[in-house]
């Protein structure tokens, strides 16, 4: 019986070791052809511009070619959830955001997929601040008279997103929260519908990411009073933080993942974040970063696990307060 049970483990100890040393010889090898990465959201659109930029200087570090297959659908679920049907190999990739990752566990009654669980995480790359514009016509001047204003004209005052649930929808119910504000949602399919209505005056109020308000900013028709991430954007050094503008406790941004199927071997996580976080140091990806309205990061695939989970418990809270229901 001993004889048998020592047999057992020894075998077992082997399949172990030939795994570790194929996963090691795949590593090895890793990558011999390119590299697809499933983009959830539109060709054109903000994240799928940055990412773009990254995979391009990643595929320099990494000797093969990055091939970007954009799926958008379901705020960004249909795509996020292919990902999670391909092979762990390495080969198959997936850039997914705040929505898939995060706030839609909330929002939508079945994803088809867990964030927590179905993903081998790579690193978060980029943050995107919402920054908050309000129409130049408006009397306020600072984020501290926004909200007295915003106090004296309760629910008569619009702002804009490109959807229920989207980040600038989200950014704006979080806002009324901290704020003690109540301002109104007008959604919209694109943000080309919303620009004219904002620039009219029927919605002068946005939690925009910079490229959607930077040519209402250069012409004057837009008024940046605050950035919501923790510091300045470097796009926007004089604007300030929200809290330094006087509201605290207010931090609300979009932000950029790259993620494996679950079950991708260790090395081939390494390899691929070991490319990302050359790309975030690279001067030239910094800088088109920067004309996108993205901070780069790469914090790595630890980081990243807590991240999800921490994101994930923040949006449930200011969902489920604001009293939006699940789609």
């Amino acid at each position: 019986m001993m004889k048998i049970t020592a047999l057992k483990s020894l075998l077992a100890a082997s399949a172990t070791l030939l795994a570790i040393s194929f996963s090691g010889a795949q590593a090895d090898e890793y990558p011999n052809r390119p590299i697809q990465v499933i983009v959830p959201f539109a060709g054109g659109s903000a994240s799928d511009v940055v990412t773009r930029i990254m995979l391009d200087r990643m595929a320099k570090s990494i000797g093969q070619s990055f091939v970007v297959d954009n799926r958008p659908g379901a705020g960004g679920n249909t795509g996020t959830a292919a990902a999670t049907k391909a092979a762990p190999d390495g080969y198959t990739l997936v850039m997914s955001t705040s929505g898939p990752l995060a706030a839609n566990k909330t929002l939508f009654k079945n994803l088809g997929y867990e964030p927590e669980k179905d993903f081998a995480p790579i690193s978060l790359f980029a943050i995107l601040p919402n920054v908050i514009v309000i129409n130049s016509k408006l009397p306020p001047k600072t984020l501290t008279e926004f909200v007295a204003y915003a106090k004296q004209h309760p629910k008569e005052l619009n702002y804009g997103s490109v959807g229920v649930g989207s980040s600038q929808h989200l950014a704006g119910a979080y806002f009324d929260q901290v704020a003690g504000v109540q301002l109104v949602h007008v959604p919209y399919r694109n943000i080309a519908q919303y620009t004219p209505d904002f620039i009219a005056g029927a919605v002068p109020l946005g939690f925009q990411f910079l490229p959607n308000v930077l040519g209402l900013l250069r012409s004057g028709e837009a008024r940046a009073l605050a950035v919501t991430t923790p510091k300045r954007m470097t796009a926007l050094p004089d604007v300030p933080t929200a809290a330094e503008a006087g509201v605290k406790n207010y931090e609300t941004f979009g932000w950029l993942a790259l993620l494996a199927p679950a079950g991708t071997p260790k090395p081939v996580i390494d390899k691929l974040y070991k490319a990302l976080a050359e790309a975030m140091k690279d001067p030239t990806v910094q800088q088109r970063f920067t004309e996108q309205g993205a901070e780069p990061v790469a914090p790595g695939p630890d980081e990243l696990q807590k991240f999800i989970v921490s994101e994930t418990a923040k949006w449930r809270h200011i969902i489920q307060t604001a009293g939006i229901n699940p789609m």
